[in-house]
């Protein structure tokens, strides 16, 4: 009698646990999460699918999650996406997952608007970094804390008009591409074709000095932001190098339009041009005239073939009240193999995992694009370029300095004026911008 006795009040309890779970289940309240993002290429490129990457990974994360609401706001375009965004949080309104510009970052982190995520990725054992392009990561990095995460990557790539190369009977060494053989391929095909005095063919255009920065292995300033760079000798290499490129043309300035025209050999272009222009119908409308591919930039004495990185950003809002939920969804945009898989089938970028991008199904993407032609970039090449890109350390008012620097530097290299001594008073007068800002 008294083990009968003992089991019923042991299934009462079972049973009343069981219900209790059920009932505390039934009772909890769906979590609303809201998505901060915009419509259109993150890169400035036509797309016609900039929702369907996030909708799909939506629909995968609450059906994984019944409890769980993601919504966002349609129709707001990148151009009015930082002012947009800037009045939701000023409201108190924050989507608690957001796209991050570029612009807005080093903002966003010193006015506290973004959850540091160390945290997170620290105590998520789901979570390896180590999957990541480690350049990708550094992207949303602040004073060593990561801040945001990369969802995609955008790095720079050096396009060749190959029918000119051929016309011009020139080669390329691929494995050691230096400086010097990149000017000298210049020099070769720099040319006054109609002998009226102006060159109107030339070796290059937009391969600023900025760019020349990058690939000589440098960057403008200090990690911490607190100190400008411009005298140190690579970067006046950089600039020398720049100044060489420009007199090559003799005062004359190669533009876009002469490029798509076929008179230009080489111009640097973001990856995301490449996916877009290399596509059917963008190509005849573009680049119909002549063959291209894409290579690694040139590298300078002190650099590797490197390039600017750049990326689609998203973080958590620190004025969230579902972080968790948000982390949770937002590891899965960087992680889910499925979703990184989809960037290049619905994007322009390139997949922030290194499983993904190094994949055979990548040169597939790649090769749908003209399936009657060679891949005009592979996975290798690619990923090479994503593992030696610079990224800029950026502090508040970054752009501002930058803008400056860029104004005089130009100045200088139009005028002929001797880089070396220049430099010194550059740096001082930068210097000075940048403590009246601290």
């Amino acid at each position: 009698m008294k083990k009968t006795i003992y089991k019923y009040i042991v299934w009462v309890f079972i049973i009343s646990f069981i219900f209790f779970l059920k009932f505390a289940e039934w009772r909890e309240e769906t979590k609303n999460i809201k998505l901060g993002i915009f419509s259109g290429s993150m890169y400035d490129v036509p797309t016609m699918q900039s929702y369907k990457i996030f909708d799909e990974a939506i629909d995968s994360f609450t059906h994984e999650n019944k409890k769980i609401k993601i919504s966002y706001e349609y129709g707001v375009l990148k151009n009015d996406y930082s002012e947009w965004l800037s009045s939701k949080i000023l409201y108190g309104e924050s989507p608690d997952i957001m796209v991050v510009l570029e612009e807005d970052f080093n903002t966003f982190v010193s006015l506290g608007i973004l959850e540091p995520l160390d945290k997170y990725m620290e105590n998520d054992s789901e979570f390896n970094k180590n999957l990541f392009y480690e350049q990708a990561l550094s992207l949303g990095k602040s004073d060593s804390s990561q801040y945001a995460l990369p969802m995609e990557i955008d790095p720079v790539l050096l396009f060749v008009n190959k029918t000119l190369m051929k016309k011009e009977g020139i080669t390329l060494d691929k494995d050691n591409w230096t400086w010097k053989k990149f000017y000298d391929v210049c020099q070769k095909v720099t040319k006054d074709l109609n002998n009226d005095g102006v060159i109107d063919q030339f070796g290059v255009v937009d391969f600023t000095w900025q760019d020349l920065v990058y690939t000589n292995g440098e960057t403008f300033f200090s990690k911490d932001g607190t100190k400008a760079e411009f005298d140190k000798k690579g970067v006046v290499e950089a600039i020398n190098f720049a100044q060489k490129l420009y007199n090559l043309n003799h005062n004359a300035s190669p533009q876009k339009e002469d490029f798509d025209k076929g008179n230009v050999l080489f111009k640097p272009f973001p990856f995301s041009w490449y996916r877009v222009y290399n596509s059917y119908p963008y190509r005849l409308i573009r680049y119909s005239n002549f063959e291209w591919e894409c290579i690694k930039l040139p590298k300078g004495p002190n650099g590797k073939n490197s390039s600017q990185l750049k990326g689609y950003l998203i973080g958590i809002s620190s004025k969230s009240k579902n972080k968790k939920v948000a982390w949770k969804f937002l590891k899965k945009l960087v992680l889910d193999k499925e979703i990184q898989g989809d960037i290049f089938k619905y994007s322009q970028g390139v997949p922030v995992l290194k499983e993904i991008t190094e994949s055979v199904k990548a040169n597939e993407e790649l090769k749908k694009y003209n399936p009657e032609e060679n891949i005009s970039i592979d996975k290798r090449i690619l990923s090479e370029i994503v593992e030696d890109s610079v990224i800029s350390y950026k502090f508040k008012n970054y752009e501002k300095i930058l803008k400056q620097a860029d104004l005089n530097i130009n100045q200088m290299i139009y005028e002929n004026k001797d880089i070396e001594s220049s430099m010194p008073y550059l740096n001082k007068e930068l210097n000075n911008l940048i403590n009246k800002e601290l």
